[in-house]
């Protein structure tokens, strides 16, 4: 391994990843598309994008593994359709762009209960990237499935917060796979999954990051 992109690196976990891929001299080069710039970093290389159009010819494209944990949530996105261009289009885009340039391993962060048949949009659409990743043909695949994610955000989200303190009052009788999945433990998956670039799909569940 040498060259990995991050893809969602300004996010909850996707903080955590960019740390640990910095921090890992396995690692020579880290390529974070961002809207605006990071902090600098010798390893570090930030191109600026528009997600909605992403430039299909661009050289940083070409590493041995990606990483994405890209996502909202439908409050912040406003409408399903716009939900819907973040969490699948603009993911599933980052990994055919990849892939094209030669990358063999690939990690997704997912959700608790992803499903393409699931009733509920968001589960569904969480369940509908996994299965078009999957089809891209990747060698290796990781998906990490945390539940309800623990970790300071940069913004408030009232209703997130209410079910963190309630599952952390309950954690001693609640289910592992109920239980808060910590951002620095589905970071710590996720790289950990593509740098051991088991051949196929392997699935991280929630009660194995509990």
């Amino acid at each position: 391994m040498s060259r990995i992109l991050i893809a969602g690196s300004t996010g909850l976990v996707g903080r955590h990843v960019l740390e640990r891929l910095l921090a890992d001299d396995r690692f020579t080069s880290v390529v974070a598309p961002t809207r605006r710039p990071l902090e600098s970093h010798v390893k570090l290389v930030n191109p600026i994008v528009d997600f909605n159009d992403l430039p299909r010819d661009a050289p940083w494209w070409e590493v041995d593994a990606a990483i994405s944990t890209l996502g909202t949530t439908l409050g912040q996105a406003g409408s399903r359709m716009a939900f819907h261009a973040i969490d699948h289009g603009y993911t599933l885009a980052i990994a055919e762009h990849v892939y094209a340039r030669g990358a063999a391993r690939f990690g997704l962060n997912s959700a608790l209960g992803a499903d393409p048949g699931s009733r509920s949009f968001y589960l569904r659409t969480k369940g509908e990237i996994e299965r078009d990743i999957e089809a891209i043909g990747f060698a290796s695949l990781v998906i990490v499935r945390p539940g309800l994610l623990g970790g300071e955000r940069p913004e408030v989200r009232t209703a997130e917060s209410i079910a963190l303190f309630s599952s952390k009052a309950l954690a001693p009788v609640l289910p592992l796979k109920w239980r808060i999945s910590q951002a620095t433990s589905v970071a710590a998956a996720l790289v950990d999954g593509v740098l051991k670039g088991l051949p196929g799909r392997r699935i991280v569940s929630s009660e194995e990051l509990a």
